[in-house]
């Protein structure tokens, strides 16, 4: 089955450490971004706030090298496993998802 991306052409994406298995983010590809991350190895999104290409790392060092991707069982979301070269976070943490939730502050 062909991916199926939302009403804007995006899927999103969960990136993996393929060695240690900590999810480091969430991101949104589209066509074009998938095709880039292909051809180069280097995880690459679409930036939705910027409307662009938005290849990981290009500018920080911090590259995301893609190992594996694979699609959910209803094709609308990806899992890709990479390799990073340094923080994933723009915070400098490794992970994005370095904060714990806490009901009485962040619940409405």
């Amino acid at each position: 089955m062909p991916l199926s991306f939302d009403e804007h052409e995006r899927i999103p994406v969960v990136v993996q450490d393929v060695d240690t298995h900590q999810v480091l983010m969430l991101g949104w590809m589209n066509h074009q971004s998938l095709d880039h991350t292909f051809t180069t190895g280097h995880v690459t999104f679409w930036s939705r706030s910027r409307d662009e290409l938005w290849e990981k790392g290009a500018t920080s060092g911090n590259f995301l090298n893609c190992v594996s991707m694979h699609k959910n069982c209803e094709d609308n979301s990806l899992l890709v496993q990479a390799r990073p070269e340094g923080p994933t976070c723009h915070t400098n943490n490794v992970s994005c998802y370095y904060r714990e939730i806490e009901r009485e502050q962040d619940l409405p």
